[in-house]
């Protein structure tokens, strides 16, 4: 997909939270010409953070997609939220807890201009919630981006009940100049993407649970015979088990047993066995 017109990004982007999803989302701004802003909550992970961006950014040059050197020169790595001033946009990217995201998102409010946008990564939580406490609910939405975000071509666009036009309209333009496609989802649990992908994720874990059969050949089912790119129990793996059980319990809550996370989930996070991140899933990983 063609990258659109750079001058409808902000000057100045924020990052919270440098972690996978955070680094990508970095990295998808400082190659559509944006300086970048990241903030974590210590120096320790301000570093990881930019060890992430750095080495996502090679890649990139690697693909001759970026000069590495150049890009990263826009790239600033701070623990303090005060580093967002100035910013035009900042987008939450903290792990998927509705008060941690809450108080973070309060939190770097404090620090924009009136005229300012926010977002949220979140790939689950309801957006007008989140946007309860917030001074300026009309000036935030949900961009929720994919993993890996630089090789992922969509984002899900969640408007809550009080995102102005103004915002969607903008946000559409931001994605574009990424370089990805924009669905447009009124907020609601789970939006598209995981409603539909944790209850396709779920249901291949309960058949394996069942023994009727094994992940590789569920996966293939559903790769070879719906042209998926890869299978349910794969993508689980990548997302994160611990992730997909939190959005399970979540949608669980608001929509009823259909999305009961199953028993074997709930085993593999207790043993760490959390996907590609710890080598353990539903496959392993060297």
């Amino acid at each position: 997909m063609a990258l659109g017109s750079a001058d409808s990004l902000p000057a100045r982007v924020g990052v919270l939270g440098g972690g996978r999803m955070g680094a990508g989302i970095a990295h998808a701004f400082l190659l559509a010409g944006a300086e970048v802003v990241v903030v974590e909550r210590d120096r320790e992970a301000a570093d990881a953070a930019r060890i992430r961006v750095r080495g996502s950014l090679a890649k990139s040059a690697d693909r001759g997609d970026a000069d590495e050197s150049a890009q990263e020169l826009r790239a600033v790595f701070a623990v303090d939220y005060a580093a967002f001033a100035g910013c035009g946009l900042v987008v939450e990217a903290v792990p998927e807890d509705f008060a941690l995201k809450s108080a973070a998102l309060h939190a770097v409010e404090e620090q924009l201009d009136d005229g300012a946008w926010l977002a949220t990564n979140t790939s689950s939580l309801s957006v007008d919630r989140l946007a309860a406490d917030l001074k300026r609910p009309e000036n935030f939405c949900g961009l929720h981006f994919f993993n890996p975000v630089p090789a992922s071509r969509l984002v899900e666009l969640v408007l809550g009940s009080r995102t102005s036009d103004a915002l969607a309209e903008s946000a559409q333009e931001w994605i574009a100049a990424l370089g990805k496609a924009a669905v447009v989802v009124r907020d609601a649990p789970g939006f598209t993407s995981s409603r539909l992908g944790v209850a396709l994720a779920l249901e291949a874990m309960r058949m394996v649970e069942d023994g009727v059969a094994s992940a590789e050949d569920i996966d293939t089912a559903m790769t070879l015979g719906y042209r998926h790119p890869t299978g349910p129990l794969r993508t689980t793996d990548l997302v994160g088990l611990d992730v997909r059980l939190g959005i399970a319990e979540y949608l669980h809550s608001m929509l009823g047993d259909r999305f009961e996370p199953p028993q074997i989930l709930r085993d593999k996070v207790a043993r760490g066995e959390l996907g590609r991140k710890t080598g353990q899933g539903f496959f392993s990983y060297e």
